[in-house]
This record gives structure tokens, C-alpha cells and sequence, in this order.
């Protein structure tokens, strides 16, 4: 494994010979080539999709169709477009003495990324490391086998064609000792990402020796306030649950202030017309019952609210006030998505001062939470912690920086 990862250390040093023009036209033509090798992909992908059971979370995250392939190459051309943050001068200053300290946008060299079943994670960060000049060693799950090898191949034909070094992306197999090899590559990887679970993310932070940003793991909650209109409150709680459950921006708990349990039938209508499970405390139970179907009804129990639940599955609970739903999410949240539904502006002004996420919503789905839709291009993970980037992170998220200073002579007495 350490050959592996030496080729990459060394191939991420030319990165900076390419330039700009060059960094663009290599995206563009994977774009292309995505777009003329949707039956190679989707080949590959049906293997990887024939071997999970349909009804698994995992199985809307593994899958691969012609419009998830436009999108992507989409995804891939808007990368292309965006300005490289490399080079970027983030502040400047000329001291007393004279010398000229300048604060500049570098690479952070060599990103490793351990994931699952997402198959696009490849083409997100291949695209974003790639306009960022960093390089990039990946881990993908074994779910999702052979369409990551079938994507590598197609990423290094196009290296080839366009004479950039294929070191440069390298995908590791998708065993337990090359996870234990990543995570301990010290001198090699410059940062990990995880993007997957919380399992998988307790795991990395746990056990690697070189440094690691926390992503991806979302408990989502949101805040339907005494003082909220109902058709939007049922347009944004049935986009954030049933948009695409599999996702980390996924409405996972609904809390109802106690003075609108009386709309909470109408509140969640659209969500029985598709099927999802509600698992609500008893206020909220004795307020659907009979009105929302009863297969599809149950108690919640003690491990409701801490759920990412990735289903067509919700918990619901009855509070009684904005300080009592901010303090639900404090017990609760895992720092990624959260929202309220609400027409009063110091009540909304309170919930996104208190409320420590790395997105807080004030009348708005947090199906939002996405690079892409941040206009970011794409992203490569949304990190829920607090050092480093927070949220989704685009280009300039997966760089760090330096000092560069200019003198005439100047000594230090």
C-alpha cells in the first residue's frame, strides 16, 4: 500500500505544472466521456446494484441511471467552470519593518476519501481535487466495486489523453486492511474524509493517525412553530423527507409545537401518499390517529429521535415552545441540517442563533444542504464539525494556505 500511496505523493507535485486552461479542458473531456460511456457505466453499475436487496437504504444511493449520468457530467462541467481557488490571496498586509505578508490559497497535497455505496462520490471528489490541484487516493465500499473501477478506468483514460499523470487518482480495493493502510498512511495522506454512516465516521475518527474531517452523518429536525403557515410547512417537510430519503440533508424528526397539533393530520398528509412511517411520541400519536394511515402509525420509542433514518421512516414530537425544539435538537442534532417553519422574525432570528448546525434553515427545506445548490459546483462531503470547513465543501474547502513573505533585507533584532 505504501508504493501505492508514494505514486500519489509524487504525482500530486505535478499538479502545479498544469495550467489553468489545461485543469479545465481535462474536466471537460471526462464530462464528455461520461456522456458517450453511459452503457459501460450502467453495465458496470447493474453487477454492484444485482447484489443489494432493493429495499436496503444504501440500494437509491448505489444506483446509477442515464439522468444520475447527465447530471454528473453537468456536475463535472460546472466544476470545470468555477475559478480554481489556488493562488488565491486571502489577505495581505505590510508590517512597520516593510515585509509584505501575504496569506495564500495552497492544496492541501493528498486527500484520502473512505466511503460507501456512492458510486458519484467518485466523480465529485475526482472533479473537485482535481480543479483543486490536490490528488486523491480513494476507498470506496464494496457494494459499489465494480462501477468505482469501471469510473477510475474511464478517470484515467481521459489522464492518459491528456498526458496528466494517472498517479495522480488512485482507487484502493475495497478491504478492511486498505482502509487500516489509508488511515495510517502518515507522510503520505495529507487529510481524510469519510463520507458515509456514523458508524463509518466514529470508525475513521477512532482510528486514524493522520488527520480527519468529519462528514456526512445527519439527524435532521424540523421546527413547525406556532406561528407557521401550514401549505408551506406541508411543501417544505414533504420535500426535506421524501425528496430523496437516502440522502444526509433527509428530514429525519418533525417537531410540532403543541398549539398546532390540531394541523399535524394535514401537516403530514402528503407524507402517507408516499408511505412514510411515522413514529410519533403520544401527543402527536393521539393527534394522527385516525386520520393518518395505521400501518403506517406507531410510538415512537427511546431510539426514535436519534435516527438518521435513510427510509421512508419520521419521527414526530410535540413540543412547546421554540426554546424547547432548540433544545431537542441540542440533545439530539448531529450538527448538520436543521430548519424552522415559522412567519415570526424574532422567533426565527432566535432559532438560527442558537441552534449549532452547520445549516440552519429559516422557511426552507434542507434538501438545500448541497454543494451544488450553494453553488459550489459540487462537493465532497457537508463536515458537521467545527475546525476546519463546516457545511458543504467545495473548492476552496478542501484547500488550506500559507505565508508568503517578501523582505528587502529585513533582520530580527
Amino acid at each position: 500500500m505504501n508504493e501505492i500511496f508514494g505514486k500519489v505523493k509524487s504525482a500530486s507535485r505535478s499538479l502545479n505544472s498544469i495550467s489553468d486552461d489545461e485543469n479545465r479542458g481535462v474536466l471537460l473531456k471526462l464530462a464528455d466521456a461520461v456522456d458517450a460511456s453511459h452503457e459501460m457505466l450502467l453495465e458496470a453499475n447493474g453487477k454492484d446494484v444485482s447484489r443489494m436487496d432493493a429495499n436496503n437504504p444504501l440500494y437509491d444511493r448505489l444506483l446509477l441511471t442515464h439522468e444520475r449520468l447527465d447530471a454528473i457530467a453537468s456536475d463535472i462541467r460546472n466544476v470545470a467552470s468555477l475559478p480554481s481557488p489556488v493562488g488565491e490571496v486571502i489577505e495581505e498586509r505590510i508590517l512597520p519593518n516593510g515585509l509584505d505578508i501575504r496569506r495564500v490559497r495552497v492544496p492541501f497535497g493528498v486527500i484520502g476519501v473512505i466511503y460507501e455505496a456512492r458510486p458519484n462520490v467518485t466523480f465529485d471528489v475526482f472533479s473537485l481535487c482535481f480543479r483543486s490541484r490536490n490528488a486523491c487516493v480513494l476507498k470506496g465500499g464494496a457494494d459499489a466495486s465494480y462501477s468505482n473501477e469501471a469510473i477510475v478506468s474511464l478517470i484515467h483514460g481521459v489522464l492518459d489523453g491528456c498526458g496528466v499523470d494517472r498517479d495522480i487518482v488512485s482507487l484502493l480495493p475495497s478491504t478492511h486492511d486498505a482502509t487500516a493502510a489509508l488511515l495510517n498512511a502518515v507522510g503520505y495522506v495529507d487529510v481524510c474524509i469519510p463520507r458515509g454512516g456514523r458508524r463509518l465516521i466514529d470508525f475513521v475518527r477512532d482510528n486514524a493517525r493522520i488527520p480527519v474531517i468529519e462528514t456526512g452523518a445527519g439527524v435532521v429536525s424540523t421546527y413547525f412553530d406556532i406561528a407557521a403557515d401550514l401549505d408551506m410547512g406541508i411543501d417544505i417537510v414533504t420535500n426535506a423527507k421524501t425528496r430523496r430519503v437516502s440522502v444526509c440533508n433527509a428530514l429525519d424528526t418533525l417537531l410540532v409545537h403543541r398549539g398546532r397539533l390540531g394541523d399535524l393530520p394535514r401537516l403530514c398528509s402528503r407524507l402517507a401518499e408516499r408511505g412514510v412511517e411515522i413514529h410519533a411520541d403520544d401527543e402527536a400519536f393521539a393527534a394522527l390517529e385516525g386520520y393518518y394511515p395505521a400501518q403506517l402509525l406507531l410510538h415512537a420509542d427511546a431510539s426514535t429521535y436519534m435516527t438518521e433514518w435513510m427510509d421512508y421512516k419520521m419521527g414526530v414530537r410535540t413540543v412547546g415552545s421554540v426554546k424547547e425544539a432548540v433544545a431537542h435538537i441540542t440533545r439530539y442534532g448531529s450538527g448538520h441540517s436543521e430548519s424552522i417553519v415559522t412567519s415570526d422574525a424574532k422567533t426565527a432570528e432566535y432559532f438560527q442563533r442558537e441552534v449549532d448546525a452547520a445549516c440552519v434553515y429559516v422557511n426552507a427545506s434542507t434538501a438545500f444542504t448541497d454543494g451544488a445548490q450553494f453553488g459550489l459546483g459540487a462537493e465532497i462531503g457537508i463536515s458537521t464539525q467545527k475546525l476546519g470547513p463546516r457545511g458543504p465543501m467545495g473548492l476552496r474547502e478542501i484547500c488550506t494556505y500559507r505565508y508568503l513573505i517578501n523582505g528587502s533585507g529585513q533582520i530580527r533584532s
